[in-house]
């Protein structure tokens, strides 16, 4: 008996080594579709509420043909306007560069009206009519900036189109993943009431409503933010609206003011139109940039109890750690500490009130 008993702690050491050796070893195999995966999951449940109600109107006939239908749907939404906006931009590339070559390219010279700008109104005057007068000689005095503009463009334009490929290929998974959604569901929550007792229904739903208030209260308001900017640059006129429009898409996603891209858009302008239009214009991307300050109160925290807050803050620091991934992550990450230090409270104060959990539709 004394020597079963001495041999225990031997037992569970090694059974500790061998399990932490194979989630070791399991991680590494998975480790380079470990992005792919969580992109797939956050597509699923961003996408799930839609592919339900599809299901609903068929009746649940024929799952595999409406998936395989959705899935195809939403890859053409995807391929087919980054295929415009990268023909686009080949072409005004082109453009650009065969009118340069030429001896063709000119700048417009600036208007009167630029000086009157408030506080760069004159230094933007300055330069654009130096860039006006003697191109060659503004490239040659600001290469630098413009080295670094362009690498910028560039490189935010190839992480673009990698998030795209990336997105691609999560569509397909995560068709596989709604196919199944509710044996996966379950099996999240009987994974999380394994590590915290009885909380795995409360926590799942905590993270599928916050991954959905992200998507509808960043990605859904950058979206809308450069599609009214793309509308207002095609009702004017604008020379590379697409170009502009996706520059627009990104510094809305990456929580920067739009405003920044439009300001050389309402530059271009003032250079061809009338005041009047030029003015509106004006007005109009204003009124564009500032639109997600009631936007996003409306969509970021809709359903939630974690204070909006910490959805955002969680938003921008996870962008800042993990690219456009943590813009996910962040949030249910912050959103999941937040809870679990608010129950840990209220288990301290057993005569403190509860709010009661309502538990998300899926319609929301």
């Amino acid at each position: 008996m004394k020597n079963t008993d001495s041999r225990k702690p031997f037992d569970i050491y090694i059974k500790i080594v061998l399990i932490s050796l194979l989630l070791v070893w399991s991680f590494l195999i998975v480790r380079p579709f470990v992005t792919l995966i969580v992109w797939s999951i956050i597509v699923a449940v961003a996408l799930y509420p839609f592919y339900q109600k599809l299901l609903k109107l068929t009746k649940g006939k024929k799952k595999g043909l409406i998936t395989s239908l959705f899935t195809i749907i939403l890859i053409a939404l995807i391929v087919l306007p980054t295929i415009g906006l990268t023909s686009s931009i080949i072409d005004s590339g082109q453009e650009f560069y065969q009118s340069f070559e030429a001896g063709t390219l000119k700048v417009p010279p600036p208007a009167e009206s630029i000086k009157e700008w408030p506080v760069i109104g004159k230094d933007i005057y300055s330069v654009w009519a130096t860039a006006s007068h003697d191109l060659e000689n503004f490239i040659v005095k600001y290469k630098d900036q413009i080295s670094s503009s362009l690498s910028w463009f560039f490189s935010s334009f190839a992480g673009l189109m990698g998030s795209v490929a990336l997105g691609l290929f999560a569509l397909i998974i995560a068709a596989v993943f709604m196919s199944s959604a509710d044996s996966g569901y379950q099996s999240g929550v009987n994974f999380i009431n394994r590590l915290v007792a009885g909380k795995g229904e409360e926590i799942m739903t905590m993270c599928v409503s916050t991954i959905r208030s992200v998507v509808k209260g960043i990605l859904l308001v950058a979206i809308i933010q450069a599609a009214l900017a793309y509308i207002g640059f095609i009702v004017i006129d604008l020379p590379a609206a697409s170009l502009f429009a996706m520059l627009v898409l990104i510094f809305a996603i990456i929580q920067l003011p739009p405003l920044i891209a439009m300001i050389p858009a309402i530059a271009i302008v003032f250079s061809y139109a009338d005041s009047t239009p030029a003015i509106i214009f004006t007005i109009y991307s204003i009124i564009v940039s500032m639109s997600d300050s009631f936007l996003k109160p409306i969509l970021l925290g809709k359903g939630l109890e974690t204070p909006m807050l910490v959805i955002l803050i969680g938003a921008l620091g996870g962008m800042m750690l993990q690219g456009i991934l943590g813009l996910f992550i962040g949030p249910v990450i912050l959103a999941l500490m937040f809870q679990l230090y608010t129950n840990w409270v209220a288990e301290g104060h057993p005569d403190a009130p509860v709010e009661k959990k309502v538990k998300p539709t899926s319609e929301e």
